[in-house]
């Protein structure tokens, strides 16, 4: 039987105006679907006018300019519904979604719908589950002891996946999801008698743990940031832009 790290998956990642998951917004997304290791993935991509400045700040890490958005970004509410639909029609699938650092992304979208749609992400999920697959979490738990950071553009290093053109959508989502079959080849016995929907169950728990560490981290270094333990999605905010 084929484990699922050498399955079908697909993986999901975005570009955006910061890193305010209440306040910020979505200027790029991706989706990448490759049902196997070495078979050419379907890539869809989607570019937004964000309606807001975009700051250098974020320019300078994705490069993509208010002027370029304005010319050939579409409006987000249609396209925030695209990208969900697209999210939900892999859970309909069966096939585990990658996300690096989920909760960012995820959150990310969920607020978009409800800014642009009235509407919010888990509604997608009623009929199938979103299996998620955080390679971010997953090193974490499975190499605890590692020194060093562990950003994508670190995890491809590590474990020698090519990432070809950081910071663009669908390049970071295809490393994301290339990442995730190299840690189960690396961890497969400790892994391969999982199926995704345990490890996400176990992921929500690793995650929260792993936010504890970091807290206590800050809180001995004199710190005030506060480290949110809910994984993918952050609960909305009462007062959430």
């Amino acid at each position: 039987m084929t484990c699922w790290y050498e399955g079908p998956l697909a993986a999901f990642d975005t570009e955006t105006t910061g890193v305010d998951v209440e306040t910020d917004r979505i200027v790029s997304a991706s989706v990448v679907v490759q049902e196997g290791p070495a078979i050419r993935p379907r890539i869809s991509r989607w570019l937004i006018n964000p309606g807001v400045p975009v700051p250098a700040s974020a320019t300078a890490v994705h490069g993509l300019t208010d002027e370029h958005l304005q010319r050939n970004g579409r409006w987000p509410s249609p396209v925030v519904e695209e990208i969900a639909r697209a999210l939900a029609e892999q859970a309909a699938a069966g096939r585990p979604l990658v996300i690096m650092n989920a909760p960012f992304d995820l959150t990310m979208l969920d607020r978009e719908l409800r800014r642009h749609r009235a509407s919010s992400l888990d509604r997608w999920f009623e009929s199938a589950p979103l299996l998620v697959l955080d390679p971010r979490v997953l090193d974490k738990h499975l190499d605890r002891y590692r020194k060093g950071r562990r950003t994508l553009t670190d995890l491809c290093a590590h474990y020698g996946v090519a990432l070809e053109g950081a910071h663009d959508a669908a390049a970071d989502a295809l490393a994301s999801l290339e990442v995730v079959r190299a840690v189960g080849r690396r961890f497969s016995t400790r892994l391969e008698r999982l199926s995704p929907a345990e490890l996400h169950t176990l992921q929500a728990v690793w995650h929260a743990a792993q936010a504890r560490g970091l807290q206590a981290w800050f809180a001995k270094s004199g710190s005030e940031e506060a480290v949110d333990p809910a994984w993918p999605l952050r609960p909305e905010l009462s007062a959430a832009a």
